[in-house]
């Protein structure tokens, strides 16, 4: 049996980022289009993507665009015209939620299940897979066990998310912003009602906690856990963040790649990676060094685990813990820790009311930091770093490579040399020089491999060189500078022309179906209408986007993530019924109802009247 491909997803929000995260050992990136890509704000043209496209498919890297919005009518010949710019460039796959474009007039590009799609069940991944989807990505909150159910009755390859952002609610599932705010999450606008700080209120209105962000989640961490998610099924691994800056795609992109590099070669007979080439970096990745709000392994390990999901405190990010303060006196502050500190670094730390506070350092001698302005620090306080000065420093620079590993070999002919390079990949090119054959006074081959060897502005480096029965000749400086240069030139063509496209599986039209859809499925579009009216659908609510629902009983967010968990107040723990039946959460003007749907293990939020 061969080795299963595997690949690390990266985020881009442009084509220099998604150059990055490539150079960083990703073997695909996802980014965005100019429109209809559930990130507005990460929107590309073209041109951009299409660089970014010449890039990767050097190392046999791929790019995904995301089309995952739900589509208006008025939008789809846009959106036809799209898709066919994007199969010309060469764009891998499409990354999509709306099932109208199964009906558009569209080239054989892949098409990808977005998370949007709310694929949880086997049922789900099923009906994907046989309509045409080459990868599903599934929903964040599914444990080992339920991937490999999925695993176990779908051939496509698994998507699933290892770190990042989570989403409070199910994917694709969340219906507050539309409701409250009129900006759809679904179309690429979330206003982020899980952000917010809220007060918890009983149902006689009694505050039973202030300003606590009691919806919003810590930030995904699956580093540990890539060998189980690779026996759970999981072959593609994505990080989420393409609103995210180059800085933390490099250092997260390799640090997933160092860790799957590890798992590769302890199984080198069940993995592969996706694309070729090696990475260099000029830094030590460190996940905790970039953006986060803490770290979980949400439901990975079971339904209900005991670790910590949210981040009540504050939906900001608190870096990486530096130690316990031990004496502020004066303007200096002494640290009990032992990491490195820099002039400049911004550190933070939680005050007696729980709210996350920051300062700059002007100055660090060792572990004594000297604030920009004076600050007291109680012994005992923890500190973070949230932003670290000689780090981002280093990751702002050109810091990481990826080369090809080429061999290059030589044979003498009769009139003049015959000069072959071959890639890591088996990609092999041959070049005849004519050339008088003049006996050199030396053995050449040490200069031969030198020559050679100055790869340093081409995507090869050079891993070994015969000189075959060459070595005794003369082949003057500038022929083999010529060779060299003509070499990498037919072999990035050979690359590029050879590189392997695959095209969107065919429908099975006889599958069926849900009989009936609400509005949260998200039929926007008379050509999603009539998809699904096709696989037997009787009953379609439109989504809340196009009818301007105003319905207080309609459900906004289903969550696994349960705030009575959160705070040991579970029916099935020691303090069951500590925590009123009936809560709702306020935050200005929004005011969202609880229910705790226990048979389901879920929380259900309404708009609270």
């Amino acid at each position: 049996m061969k080795p299963r491909r595997i690949e690390l997803l990266a985020p881009a929000k442009n084509a220099d980022i998604a150059i990055d995260a490539v150079k960083c050992g990703a073997d695909a990136v996802y980014m965005g289009a100019s429109k209809f890509g559930a990130r507005a704000a990460a929107g590309n043209d073209i041109s951009e993507i299409a660089r970014a496209i010449e890039f990767a498919h050097m190392f046999n890297a791929k790019i995904y665009v995301t089309v995952n919005t739900i589509l208006y009518e008025q939008e789809l010949k846009d959106v036809e015209r799209l898709i066919r710019e994007l199969y010309k460039i060469g764009t891998d796959a499409l990354i999509v939620q709306d099932m109208g474009i199964l009906r558009l007039d569209i080239p054989p590009i892949q098409l990808h299940a977005s998370t949007q799609c709310d694929t949880r069940t086997v049922e789900k991944a099923k009906f994907l897979e046989a309509v045409g989807f080459s990868q599903i990505v599934l929903a964040r909150e599914l444990s080992a066990k339920e991937i490999s159910d999925i695993h176990d009755n779908v051939s496509v390859p698994l998507e699933c998310f290892v770190h990042g952002a989570l989403c409070v609610s199910y994917s694709g599932r969340c219906h507050a912003s539309c409701a409250i705010k009129g900006r759809s999450a679904n179309r690429g606008e979330c206003a982020q009602i899980c952000r917010l700080a809220y007060d918890m209120l009983d149902s006689k209105d009694n505050a039973i906690m202030k300003g606590k962000h009691l919806l919003s989640l810590r930030d995904f961490n699956q580093s540990d856990r890539l060998e189980e998610l690779l026996d759970a099924g999981a072959s593609s691994f994505k990080i989420e963040g393409r609103l995210k800056e180059s800085a933390y795609v490099k250092n997260v992109t390799a640090y997933y790649h160092q860790r799957l590099n590890d798992i590769c070669r302890k199984h080198p007979d069940k993995y592969v990676r996706g694309a070729a080439g090696q990475v260099s970096l000029d830094f030590e990745p460190c996940l905790e060094k970039s953006f986060n709000r803490g770290f979980t392994h949400y439901f990975f390990d079971r339904r209900q685990p005991a670790e910590p999901m949210a981040s009540f405190d504050t939906p900001k990010s608190i870096g990486e813990f530096i130690g316990t303060v031990k004496e502020t006196k004066g303007n200096r502050i002494t640290v009990n820790g032992h990491k490195q500190l820099s002039n400049g670094d911004g550190l933070v730390y939680f005050n007696n009311r729980r709210e996350l506070c920051g300062f700059r350092a002007n100055k660090t001698e060792g572990n004594t930091i000297v604030p920009l302005e004076k600050i007291f620090l109680p012994k005992g306080t923890q500190l973070y770093r949230n932003f670290d000065q000689t780090f981002t420093a280093l990751l702002a620079k050109d810091s990481a490579t990826r080369k090809l590993a080429v061999d290059i070999r030589m044979m003498r002919l009769s009139d003049g040399i015959r000069t072959e390079m071959t890639d890591e990949t088996g990609h092999r090119v041959t070049l005849r020089t004519p050339l008088e054959l003049i006996p050199a006074k030396t053995n050449q081959e040490e200069a031969r491999v030198k020559a050679f060897g100055k790869l340093g502005d081409t995507h090869f480096t050079l891993r070994s060189f015969d000189a075959g029965n060459t070595a005794d000749l003369f082949i003057p400086a500038s022929t083999m500078t010529a060779i060299r240069r003509e070499l990498c030139e037919l072999l990035e063509n050979d690359i590029r022309a050879t590189y392997h496209f695959e095209y969107r599986r065919n429908e099975d039209k006889t599958v069926a179906a849900p009989a009936s859809l609400s509005f949260a499925d998200n039929v926007a579009n008379s050509k999603a209408e009539t998809f699904y009216r096709e696989h037997g659908t009787k009953t379609i609510e439109p989504a809340m986007e196009v009818s301007a629902r105003k319905n207080d009983n309609d459900v906004l967010m289903t969550t696994r993530y349960c705030i009575r968990r959160e705070m040991d107040c579970c029916l099935k723990g020691k303090n069951a019924g500590q925590l009123d039946r009936n809560i709702t959460l306020v935050s200005g003007e929004v005011r969202l109802a609880v229910e705790f749907d226990c048979k389901n293990c879920q929380m259900l939020l309404r708009r609270a009247k």
